[in-house]
């Protein structure tokens, strides 16, 4: 089964936080860390990451924060979960197999990649403005 990491779905919540306010308004750390119910310190790595990702735009100080890098019409699930998980592979290794062998022939590798390549595909459609339930996006 395909599984993300609690940071993943941590990550998600508070995205999908600030995709409810208003255009260019910031929330906190504590504040996105209180939407998702998860420690400061925790908020603050999957921050820093989906900032370093491009999904985020911090501003530093006291009347800092942080505030969605586009709108969340156009931020898709695959780029969240490859900024929080890496990149999208369901098998156990990123590469196809090369080489046919008697365990192994090439033909499965192939057929892995379909398989990944339609569940990327899909996850570029879902934006996080769908995630989060607005209708107009639908």
């Amino acid at each position: 089964m395909f599984r993300l990491t609690r940071l993943t779905d941590y990550g998600i919540l508070m995205l999908g936080h600030l995709a409810k306010k208003r255009s260019g308004d910031l929330a906190s750390t504590r504040e996105l860390a209180q939407a998702a119910g998860m420690p400061i310190t925790t908020a603050c790595k999957v921050l820093k990451t989906l900032a370093r990702e491009g999904l985020l735009v911090s501003l530093r100080g006291s009347a800092g924060g942080y505030s969605l890098a586009r709108p969340a019409e156009r931020i898709s699930m695959a780029e969240i979960i490859a900024a929080l998980e890496g990149p999208m592979a369901l098998c156990g290794s990123e590469e196809p197999w090369i080489a046919a062998t008697d365990k192994h022939p090439a033909p499965l590798g192939l057929n892995w990649q379909l398989v990944n390549g339609a569940v990327q595909h899909a996850l570029d459609r879902i934006t996080l403005s769908e995630m989060m339930g607005d209708e107009e996006d639908k």
